[in-house]
């Protein structure tokens, strides 16, 4: 009985383009940054239809179909998994950023909360030791 033949690694199909998982939070941070996009892109398409049904309740259906028509194919046309990986990558590059200003928020937050019990003269937890100034004669 001939012992099957060992074949060659075959090569990986290709790398996937969003390669780390994100949380559900980070998808939504995304899917809003995607979404942002392609509005600034038929932003002209959005602006004729909202300027079309202002002070209209039922003739929108009627008055309006052509600049819905427009605004439709743009989104469409924009909408597309390129657009997303897009956002994704924007999304990526930006994490730094985002990580700093978070940062920054915290230092901002810890500064206020010692500015506030500074002024109303608040005391310490009682698992803080107080701070003991001894005047000097």
């Amino acid at each position: 009985m001939a012992t099957p033949k060992s074949e060659a690694p075959q090569s990986s199909p290709l790398p996937s383009r969003n390669p780390l998982p994100l949380s559900a939070a980070q998808e939504s941070q995304v899917r809003d940054l995607y979404y942002k996009r392609v509005r600034t892109k038929c932003a002209n398409e959005i602006r004729d239809f909202a300027s079309c049904v202002t002070n209209r309740t039922i003739s929108v259906t009627w008055a309006c179909r052509k600049q819905r028509l427009a605004m439709d194919s743009c989104m469409v046309q924009y909408a597309s998994q390129k657009e997303q990986d897009a956002a994704r990558e924007e999304w990526f590059a930006t994490m730094d950023l985002r990580r700093l200003e978070i940062e920054e928020k915290k230092r901002q937050k810890v500064k206020a909360e010692k500015f506030f019990k500074e002024w109303w003269d608040i005391p310490k937890s009682p698992g803080q030791k107080e701070e003991v100034t001894s005047e000097k004669d």
